[in-house]
Formats: C-alpha cells, sequence, structure tokens
C-alpha cells in the first residue's frame, strides 16, 4: 500500500538513469530503463540495416522486435536484452549513442515503446527515467523530477562513463554528441523533453551521486507518506 511512481525527465548525461536505479533499489521498487529500450531499439535498426525515418523499414524493423529486462544473477543489476540476447554493453556505445535520438523521434517507433512503457508502470511502484515520462509515459505519477546540469559537467560524467568500458572518447566529441542531443529532444514533435509543471527540478552540477539519489528518495518519503495517510483518510 501506497505505492507510487516516480517520473525522472532530463538532459543526457545528468546521471538519470543511475540515479533512477538507486532510488528504486532503496525503495524496492522496479526500475525502468526507457532510454535502454530505445537504445536496444537503435541497435536493432543499426544491425538490421534499416532506416527509422523509412515506414517500409520500420514497419519491418518493429515486427521482429523484442526487448526485456532480466537481473544479471552475479551483481543483482537489470540488464537488457534484445530478442533474446544480452545487449547491455552494446547499448551503451558511441555508435548507439550517435543515432538514437534520430531513431526516438520516430512516431511509429514511440508509440510501440510508450505502450510497452505504460503496461509496465501499471501496478505502480516503478521508478522510469527518459525525456517525457512525466509529460507522455505517466503523466498521473505521484512524484515527477526534472534533472539538469551544465554540459561541461554532462560531458566530464559521460566520458568518465565511457573509460570505465574501456572507451577513450575525446571531450569534445562527447559535448558535440549531447548538444545535438539536447537539440534534437527538445525540438521533436512526439514527446519532446520538457519540464513539466508539477516536476521537481534539481541541478545535479554540484551534487554528488549520494546526495542526488538522497534528494529524490526524500521527495518520493513524502510522496508515499501522503499517499499513505490519503488512503488511511478515505
Amino acid at each position: 500500500m501506497g505505492k507510487i511512481v516516480i517520473a525522472i525527465d532530463g538532459y543526457s548525461g545528468c546521471g538519470k538513469s543511475s540515479t533512477a536505479k538507486a532510488v528504486a533499489k532503496d525503495l524496492g521498487y522496479t526500475y525502468i530503463d526507457s532510454g535502454a529500450m530505445y537504445r536496444a531499439a537503435t541497435l536493432h535498426f543499426l544491425n538490421s540495416y534499416l532506416s527509422p525515418s523509412n515506414p517500409h523499414d520500420v514497419e519491418k524493423g518493429l515486427k521482429d522486435l523484442e526487448i526485456e529486462f532480466q537481473p544479471n544473477p552475479d551483481t543483482g543489476e537489470q540488464e537488457t536484452y534484445l530478442n533474446g540476447l544480452n545487449v547491455e554493453q552494446e547499448i551503451r556505445t558511441m555508435r548507439v549513442s550517435e543515432n538514437v535520438s534520430n531513431l526516438a523521434k520516430e512516431k511509429a517507433i514511440r508509440k510501440v515503446l510508450v505502450a510497452q512503457q505504460k503496461k509496465l508502470g501499471k501496478s505502480k511502484g516503478v521508478v522510469m527515467d527518459g525525456r517525457d515520462v512525466g509529460s507522455v509515459i505517466f503523466p498521473d505519477a505521484e512524484l515527477k523530477v526534472f534533472m539538469t546540469a551544465d554540459l561541461e559537467t554532462r560531458a566530464y560524467r559521460r566520458q568518465q562513463e565511457l573509460l570505465a568500458k574501456g572507451d577513450l572518447v575525446d571531450l569534445e566529441e562527447i559535448q558535440k554528441n549531447l548538444a545535438e542531443r539536447d537539440q534534437i529532444d527538445s525540438t521533436r514533435e512526439e514527446g519532446p523533453l520538457i519540464k513539466v509543471e508539477d516536476a521537481v527540478e534539481i541541478d545535479t552540477s554540484n551534487l554528488n551521486f549520494a546526495e542526488q539519489v538522497a534528494q529524490i528518495v526524500d521527495l518520493a518519503q513524502q510522496r508515499i507518506n501522503h499517499t499513505k495517510d490519503y488512503a488511511s483518510n478515505h
């Protein structure tokens, strides 16, 4: 009782996914990685030599697109599977990063993935991050957070993330990629990146990871208590 839906939106490289994952773990909630779903779809289209802007290719690509999450038996971390194969490492590469925003703006693809995401959140007790979670996927979420940070900070964090995976990418190249993605994500017709009116904005430029997680967990606890109080009084 008292479980809520937590929607976390914001710019690329703000630490949304890692924060959302940690918040879910703290609360014992399910984490839905919407970004991983779009990345997996992008990988599927790239590997199949299909164009997300070609209606015939889109129809063909969506026909055999199956994305699911399974926990890693060793780490307990949730990992992304595309058509039965673990693609967790592959979807984080620059090759996918450079193409994901163009795929994510296509209406037919979004429609299929958004329907999957809405279904996953029906039973509450979920944390989801993305670009349009609070505006399109879960407009009734009890807690909506909008994460932001300056471009330099985001690029540095993304570089460290890639380095940890053994990829050395020039900081300027990452900044350019993030700026392009900001532009595409904010101006696309379908589910653009916007801060909804009832979202709490958190600037993570000067926050460490533990601080940003703690802020969201605190906000969530307030909403959970409010939901419990409301339920017991009605």
